[in-house]
């Protein structure tokens, strides 16, 4: 019998690194076996700009996980954004030797790979090939070319390019955190997965993820990505303006920015005001809301408006080009009050707000359903689709412990037999104890790192 198919993604971000470990019900659904959360500490911006604290954030994250699920985590896709990320349009082609045999897989994977070895700026490196509509002797528009035959296979691809230094940074703080790295997937693909219908895609639809250090964007047209791009601002770039503005320290300005902020100024009275405590023993500070909206308001608006930059950039207002379903916000920033209806007045497109609830199964825990989640749901079903065996539960690693510690103390090994016998078992018992006692023993130094750290 093959094993169970056990996904995991792991979502590095700037606020926040999430671990979530899932598997596919029988009804097609993703159940969500274990979710861990930590404050990221060593991102800027989508970069990782401290390894240690990073592999820290990390592995506090696989471990809540872990203890959630009761699952082992060995190997993770990560989602990668941060400002170093771009795209580009390019065109290539292959000419097969037998145009009558049919067109194979690979005949298709020998034209990615030959993309893959285009040459590049120097210090980037490509993360994703991704055909677009291809074309066989000459025969254009054409989206699935396997079972047909052609002698010049030539597709358009949409490449997404990234800086090496920054994809092996991450690839570092993932292996030094004790994981396996099985993928690395561009975050808004991911969160298109997890909160895009193929209705949508096929209709035109830019998703906007607004997460805490980036802003950023997918365009579908036809079922095919159309456009990526990453805006370096996000959620702690209003929060950091709050705190600017109302001289106040960087959490009172993250609760007030959740609790009471809104991105329309008129939607508070003048008369709204909320009280902070003051530092220390000093006196209270009152803050106007509508001054807290205004000031929301700003940067959320500078925010959209490089997004919408980007969306006239793919070419948006041509007709072939135009984005039926409009627009669909999501992540952390998508649940600031009035977004949507700013989105609708400032781009005059359709908007609503994407939550990751369609792809789960019946019985998931309403948090999940959160925009917060859309890029850790959306890597969970990309590693899904890979069939990847992620993660070993632990009730099967913890079978044939006792024997290890009792067999040599309880009773002398009377003959050379039992004598082989205890050292073929030895260490394959040995590895999973070991194994537990440095994760408690880390969990605990984590915990007391982040302390200190705050």
């Amino acid at each position: 019998m093959s094993k169970e198919s056990i996904a995991v993604g792991l979502d590095i971000g700037t606020t926040k690194i999430v671990a979530m470990i899932g598997k596919k019900n029988e009804y097609g659904k993703l159940e969500i076996l274990g979710v861990g959360k930590s404050k990221s500490l060593g991102v800027h911006r989508g970069v990782v700009n401290n390894i240690t604290q990073t592999i820290q954030s990390i592995q506090q994250a696989v471990a809540e996980a872990e203890n959630n699920s009761g699952y082992k985590i060995n190997d993770v896709v990560v989602g990668i954004a941060g400002q170093h990320i771009r795209s580009i349009q390019h065109s290539d082609y292959i000419s097969r030797k037998n145009p009558d045999e049919v067109i194979g897989e690979y005949d298709i994977d020998l034209l990615t790979s030959q993309v893959q070895n285009l040459a590049m700026l120097p210090g980037e490196e490509i993360i994703h090939a991704l055909p677009q509509e291809f074309k066989i002797d000459g025969q254009a528009e054409i989206k699935e070319p396997v079972g047909m035959y052609g002698g010049r296979v030539e597709s358009s691809f949409h490449i997404v390019v990234g800086q090496a230094a920054s994809i092996r940074n991450l690839g570092r703080c993932v292996k030094s955190a004790g994981l396996e790295l099985t993928g690395l997937t561009l975050e808004p693909l991911a969160s298109a997965d997890a909160v895009l219908s193929q209705e949508e895609k096929e209709a035109g639809v830019a998703l906007i993820d607004i997460g805490g250090g980036t802003t950023d964007l997918a365009i579908f047209k036809d079922g095919i990505i159309r456009h990526t791009a990453v805006i370096p601002f996000g959620g702690n770039v209003i929060t950091d303006d709050i705190k600017e503005g109302c001289s106040i320290i960087e959490k009172q300005a993250e609760l007030l920015k959740t609790r009471f902020g809104s991105a329309w100024p008129g939607e508070n009275k003048d008369n709204e005001i909320v009280s902070i405590p003051g530092l220390r023993g000093r006196e209270p500070k009152e803050i106007s809301l509508k001054n807290l909206s205004k000031i929301i308001h700003a940067r959320v608006v500078e925010i959209i408006e490089q997004v919408y930059a980007e969306i006239k950039q793919y070419g948006h207002e041509e007709p072939k080009k135009k984005l039926i379903a409009g627009i669909v916000l999501t992540g952390g920033g998508s649940q600031l009050n009035h977004i949507k209806q700013l989105v609708e007045y400032i781009t005059g497109m359709d908007t609503r707000i994407g939550y990751p609830n369609e792809h789960l199964a019946g019985n998931s825990d309403d948090e999940l359903s959160s925009p917060l989640y859309a890029t850790s749901v959306g890597l969970v079903m990309e590693s899904l689709r890979n069939n990847l065996h992620s993660a070993t539960p632990f009730v099967e690693m913890k079978k044939e412990e006792p024997v290890v510690v009792q067999k040599p103390t309880e009773q002398p090994i009377q003959n050379e037999t039992a004598l082989e016998e205890e050292v073929q078992t030895a260490p394959q018992q040995e590895e999973p104890q070991k194994r537990r006692y440095d994760f408690n023993n880390l969990l605990g130094k984590i915990k007391e790192f982040l302390d200190n750290a705050e």
